[in-house]
């Protein structure tokens, strides 16, 4: 039954039979999936995962805390679906971690009144609640923007009268009010814990595998253009051509890859983009020597020759009859390259030399929480590491099932 298998369809099976290399696709995969769904799964869907709660800094994974919403009483701009499973969306609400909670009667307006303990920590010796400061707010101003220049809330008979943000006069019903207020109280999980921002660590996890997938993605396209282009150039025409594209790529590959990329950020900035730049700029060197001497034995074979003496030129004979056939060792190098790409990005971030706050990457978060790791709080710098790794451990593990795959001496 093999012996009908064309060679694409052989090494496709001999890449799904290898477990680790399909351990690895399936985390790319999934890390993939993760990325594209974002601030549709990430618990925090504010842009870059930034609403910060100080009150619940610093606290382990499986945290949990009650949660009370309170309207913000100014205009959040509304983002289509499209902008928020982007770049998320401003939240309507302030989050105040709290204690407890329950309804009072103000002495002075006669209203009823949510009065809240907000969380202060709790005992490290007995585990219980600390005291915090209490504060009350009128369930109106809980659920609806309440014009900030005209703030007064008023009662008349069974229901509350308030002026909203473009000034008018809203009336609603009072027992209603109060019954969405109580509904306002919830309880959060941190699963992963919180930074010491007060942040949401899954959350800013689930985004930073964005950033480590698009630096390898952008890193990877730029490194084989310029790699395939220039190789093929230099192993199929070899002479001066070779020797001044050889030149080149030696005087690159002579320059340690960390400190080009310093050069780089440090001579265009440290945008987004520049690091996109200076990281695929940085790993072009290995694709083109891969590529140079692939070329350089293919030009020899009789299909090639047959090609250049029935009149092909030389774009459609690299293009349609070499460079299809070294696409196998392309592949495994790209992967190889990929995983590169998301240590120096990482190594980067970890240095400040890369993605700066507040937008969510995993080198950036070590750089933040690094000294916490011996404070006592060790997770908050062991999970971006552990994502580092099976990434990086993930993109290898394909590589090398590429390299296993489309190996034509490999027995079935």
């Amino acid at each position: 039954m093999s012996e009908n298998l064309s060679p694409n369809q052989k090494a496709m099976r001999r890449l799904l039979r290898n477990k680790p290399a399909l351990f690895g696709l399936v985390v790319i995969a999934f890390a993939i999936l993760v990325a594209l769904l974002g601030y549709v799964i990430a618990p925090d869907a504010t842009p870059d995962a930034n609403d910060q709660m100080p009150m619940v800094a610093l606290k382990d994974p499986g945290f949990k805390v009650k949660i009370l919403k309170i309207r913000k009483n100014r205009e959040i701009k509304q983002s289509n679906w499209f902008s928020k499973l982007l770049f998320g969306a401003p939240s309507e609400f302030d989050f105040v971690p709290i204690n407890q909670v329950h309804f009072v009667q103000d002495s002075t307006t006669a209203q009823d009144m949510l009065e809240f303990e907000k969380y202060a920590g709790e005992n490290p010796e007995t585990g219980q609640l600390l005291r915090g400061v209490s504060n009350r707010v009128h369930p109106v101003d809980i659920i609806f923007a309440v014009n900030p220049d005209n703030p007064k809330i008023s009662s008349l008979g069974s229901n509350y009268q308030f002026f909203d943000l473009i000034n008018q006069l809203q009336t609603i019903d009072i027992q209603q009010t109060n019954k969405q207020a109580e509904s306002q109280v919830f309880e959060k999980v941190f699963y992963l814990g919180t930074d010491n921002f007060g942040r949401d660590t899954l959350s800013r996890l689930i985004l930073g595998v964005r950033i480590s997938l698009l630096v390898g993605l952008i890193a990877v396209i730029i490194s084989l253009t310029i790699g395939i282009l220039l190789g093929a150039l230099a192993g199929y025409f070899g002479g001066r051509v070779d020797d001044v594209i050889m030149l080149i790529i030696n005087t690159i590959w002579s320059i340690p890859t960390i400190l080009l990329v310093f050069a780089i950020v440090l001579a265009f900035g440290r945008g987004i983009g520049i690091i996109f730049l200076a990281v695929g700029l940085t790993m072009w060197v290995d694709v083109a020597r891969l590529v140079r001497g692939q070329v350089m034995l293919l030009k020899e074979i009789q299909f090639v020759e047959a090609a250049q003496s029935m009149g092909f030129n030389t774009s459609r004979i690299l293009l349609r009859h070499i460079l299809p056939n070294i696409l196998g060792p392309v592949m495994v190098v790209a992967a190889s390259n990929f995983a590169t790409a998301i240590l120096i990005e990482s190594g980067l971030s970890y240095l400040g030399f890369g993605i700066q706050p507040p937008t969510p990457s995993w080198g950036t978060m070590l750089n933040e929480n690094y000294g916490y790791a011996i404070g006592g709080k060790p997770m908050l710098a062991l999970i971006p590491a552990i994502a580092i790794m099976l990434m990086v451990l993930a993109f290898n593990l394909v590589g090398n099932g590429f390299r296993d795959a489309l190996d034509v001496k490999s027995k079935e």
